[in-house]
């Protein structure tokens, strides 16, 4: 695994080698540590090179030794670390690639570190909910000072090489061949003192107000990561670095880690992280042609509509060096539209030059702007981005179906409409295909990528390698109402609608999901999305009820129970945050905060009263598992439908595109751990006390699960049979 190898300058070269990228394994870690030893006896040896192959240091663990208690990271990986920095002869880090999570921590221990302009470093480990265990939180510190160590542990960022330099992680940056330039600087090195660059033995580097520091960060991870754990063991560990010698920082680091180890959270965190790359091998639909699949290149592209989401689809492609032409009904929102897009971009080009990217200007894509469906006759791909509006898009589509030539792809951004219907007004149905973007469109990983019945092979690789090029994790679904991942947020929106009139405060609801880890409670997600947007999609989709005064709204629509209150919101103009009322009320003075509105809460008591809604005590338990329970029944819904694949690609979409806490694993992860029978009984027990709200009858699949002995959720497909798949 690891090769040793002399050369004549007296500099050995000890190589990590475990493709694809030199993870370290047990086996690796005894290598390496086999092939020091030999450096270090060998007299003819006066400095050493760690470095490793095919253009990539190491990205840290093996995933494959993931669960496996008894090749935890962090023992053998210290030790040699240890040996590292105990070595009498100068070792140099030659880091091309990536150096992450326990490759850092190698190169840390060497004494000195060269990388390549394109390498990134990081400890990435507080995303799998744990921290780095073999004295990345001791050593780091000690190098670069508490507060970037802070930022770097607890986010887990990447950081590129010319900023590592910046920040002292590594002492140069070459734009050459990185080994031989670390070969030159271990034969300058021969024979001088080793003191310090032994990074054990320096004390932090830390202002007096260290501990002030820490304390606020806990606050801001506990606020920002509500449940994690492994945020706030990160700032426990660099306390100790801090507070303690090295030696017994070790010791705490171990502890913690051990700590975290011990709970559910890294399990859930790996589930998520296999979870993604399970759904990056994807495979085609059953029943779609395999002939001619392969992606076709995207050199140009056009989005047409540039309100929210049509702006930050502009900004993703021209981020990924996709010339653009962006298109507009009328030169108001067209001026209106460029204006937002440029501050976008501006934005985007001074964030990359913070990074140390020169001309970063020139490494966008171009953006034209136009009113012209002439000016889209050439492009590879259009992706329609206008309002929910099933008439407005096919009247799109008839118009594209006209202009671009016939090899185009033509791209919906519907967040739950009919592919096909709206494939239907073109002459090549092949061509259509759903993207669906998340808010906000330039930084949310999600694109859900949406199939129709006609949608070609060649359309699915291309929509799937686009997600891919704009540094998006796609996740292919089928075509039924509002896709995979807002038929379940739909079930969940509507029991939190129900229990404000059931006497909940919308306050109370937020915060007991908030609390519950998800990233914003239902009644300020739906502000943020805009109530305009989601009323649009229940009423092309028939999901509204009668539009009638407020003292003869039905609550019912048949055996159904309805809520009309978002209907009732919208016919104010209320439309959330881009309106500064929704169900909060928003300030500009106040920075956008939701704030409580008391006309809505009276009026939410007068609403009661004329429809004789009893009110009672709900727990936040009972919020909790309405809420979730109701999600998660609809995702079983989902599978028994063949809209998803899998439960992996549920909870892929729920942990990147809705909020789900990654250390909870995803919706359908959570019902495994909290136990199908459990979940089953909760749902029996709603459904039983409130028969007029669907969502919470137990789905069929769910209860075949269960009558199946509560299967593992890697199983669970294996039990659908037979049933008409849509994928």
């Amino acid at each position: 695994m690891a090769a040793f190898r002399h050369i004549s300058d007296a500099v050995a070269v000890i190589t990590l080698s475990n493709p694809p990228v030199n993870a370290l394994s047990s086996a690796l870690l005894q290598a390496v540590h086999k092939a020091l030893g030999e450096a270090n006896e060998d007299s003819a040896v006066k400095a050493i090179v760690l470095c490793g192959d095919h253009g990539k240091f190491s990205a840290g663990a093996d995933i494959r030794e993931f669960g496996q208690p008894s090749k935890k990271r962090g023992p053998g990986l210290l030790l040699l670390c240890d040996l590292l920095e105990g070595s009498k002869k100068p070792v140099v880090a030659a880091i091309e690639g990536v150096a992450l999570g326990g490759g850092l921590e190698l190169a840390l221990g060497c004494h000195y570190r060269i990388a390549h302009v394109q390498a990134r470093v990081g400890f990435p480990e507080v995303n799998l909910g744990i921290l780095p265990a073999a004295s990345g939180t001791q050593r780091l510190p000690r190098l670069i000072g508490i507060s970037p160590a802070l930022s770097m542990i607890t986010t887990g960022k990447f950081v590129p090489a010319t900023e590592a330099l910046k920040l002292g992680i590594v002492d140069e940056v070459v734009n050459e061949n990185t080994v031989d330039k670390a070969i030159q600087l271990a034969k300058k090195v021969i024979d001088q003192p080793l003191g310090s660059r032994q990074l054990s033995t320096l004390p932090v580097q830390c202002p007096p107000n260290a501990e002030a520091l820490l304390d606020e960060a806990l606050v801001k991870v506990k606020k920002q990561f509500r449940g994690a754990l492994s945020p706030q063991a990160c700032i426990e560990a660099l306390r100790a670095a801090v507070r303690l010698p090295y030696s017994e920082g070790i010791k705490k680091e171990k502890e913690l880690f051990d700590f975290l180890y011990n709970t559910d959270q890294p399990r859930a965190q790996q589930y998520a992280f296999f979870a993604e790359r399970k759904v990056a091998k994807w495979t085609l639909p059953s029943g779609v042609s395999w002939k001619t699949a392969s992606p076709q290149p995207i050199r140009t592209a056009a989005v047409i509509g540039l309100g929210t989401m049509g702006r930050g689809i502009v900004t993703s492609l021209a981020k990924a060096q996709i010339p653009v032409i962006a298109l507009e009904q009328d030169e108001k929102q067209l001026d209106i539209g460029r204006k937002a897009v440029m501050s976008l971009l501006h934005r985007e080009i001074l964030k990359m030059e913070q990074l140390g990217q020169s001309a970063a200007a020139s490494q966008l894509g171009s953006v034209q702007f136009s009113l012209d469906y002439g000016e889209l006759r050439d492009v590879d791909i259009v992706i329609e981005a206008v309002f929910e509006n099933m008439a407005l898009k096919k009247e799109i589509f008839r118009r594209l179906s006209a202009v671009c030539k016939p090899e185009a792809f033509l791209c919906t951004n519907t967040s739950g409409l009919n592919i096909d219907e709206i494939a239907s007004v073109t002459d090549k149905p092949q061509m259509v295909i759903g993207t669906h973007f998340f808010l906000p469109a330039h930084t949310m990983k999600l694109l859900e990528v949406v199939h129709g019945r006609h949608t070609s092979s060649t359309s699915i690789y291309t929509a799937m390698h686009l997600a891919k090029t704009l540094g998006k994790i796609g996740v292919l679904v089928g075509n039924c109402p509002l896709f995979a991942g807002n038929r379940l947020i739909w079930q969940y929106m509507q029991q939190a609608i129900f229990l404000i009139e059931e006497g909940n405060k919308l306050e109370e609801i937020d915060q007991a999901l908030e609390d519950f880890g998800i990233g914003m409670g239902p009644f300020r997600m739906m502000d943020l999305v805009g109530l305009d947007v989601l009323w649009k999609i229940e009423t092309e989709l028939g999901l509204m009820g009668p539009t009638l005064s407020i003292e003869t709204l039905a609550c019912q629509r048949g055996s159904k129970r309805y809520s009309p209150l978002l209907d009732i919101l919208c016919k104010k103009k209320w439309f959330g945050r881009k309106s500064g009322q929704g169900w909060y009320k928003y300030e500009k003075s106040e920075g956008r905060n939701a704030m409580s509105d008391p006309w809505l809460h009276n009026f939410l008591s007068e609403y009661r009263g004329i429809h004789k809604l009893k009110t009672r005590f709900v727990s936040q338990d009972e919020v909790i598992d309405r809420c979730l329970y109701a999600l998660i029944n609809e995702g079983f819904k989902v599978l028994e439908d063949g809209i998803a694949s899998g439960p992996e690609d549920i909870d892929v979409i729920y942990n990147n595109g809705y909020g789900w806490p990654k250390h909870k694993g995803g919706p359908m992860y959570y019902a495994s751990l909290v136990g199908l029978p459990v979940v089953l009984s909760k749902l029996e027990k709603y459904y039983e006390t409130n028969p007029d709200i669907p969502g919470l009858k137990p789905s069929g699949f769910l209860k075949k699960l269960v009558a199946k002995g509560n299967p593992p959720l890697q199983e669970w497909q294996s039990y659908l049979g037979s049933q008409s798949s849509k994928l």
